[in-house]
């Protein structure tokens, strides 16, 4: 079975960060940064080379398929900022029907800017997402 591409790795998150050519989504992922940290409790590692991950789980699909991934992440993408939250949304639609504009597929947020959205909320979905795919939550 072929290995997952994407890794965890020993990059410098600043570095990633600080390389992010618009000023918006620079300035925004610095505030995920730590907004994230202070919800996972955990320092920050890239994945790849460009998703800053928080934490880790094991899992294994209904392919078999077994590794780690980080429970909370986010990536600059030339269109959005992506915030990976691999538990989902079904269990938190209320939330995202009030967070503001955003998309969203099926673990992963999908953001113009922070200041279109309800940044309280956003850290709501964050502690849920982070706390289910720890374990530490039902």
């Amino acid at each position: 079975m072929a290995e997952l591409k994407t890794q965890q790795n020993d990059a410098d998150v600043a570095a990633y960060i600080n390389s992010i050519e618009n000023e918006s989504h620079k300035l925004d992922c610095s505030e995920l940064h730590i907004l994230f940290e202070k919800v996972s409790g955990q320092r920050p590692k890239m994945w790849g080379k460009d998703i800053v991950g928080f934490g880790t789980y094991h899992y294994k699909g209904k392919s078999g398929r077994e590794g780690e991934w980080f429970p909370l992440g986010f990536s600059s993408r030339k269109a959005n900022l992506t915030i990976y939250m691999p538990a989902g949304f079904k269990e938190t639609q209320d939330l995202i029907d009030k967070i503001g504009k955003c998309k969203t597929s099926a673990g992963c947020l999908y953001i113009k800017s922070l200041k279109l959205i309800d940044k309280e909320i956003l850290k709501e979905l964050a502690t849920r997402s982070y706390l289910k795919m720890t374990g530490n939550v039902s």
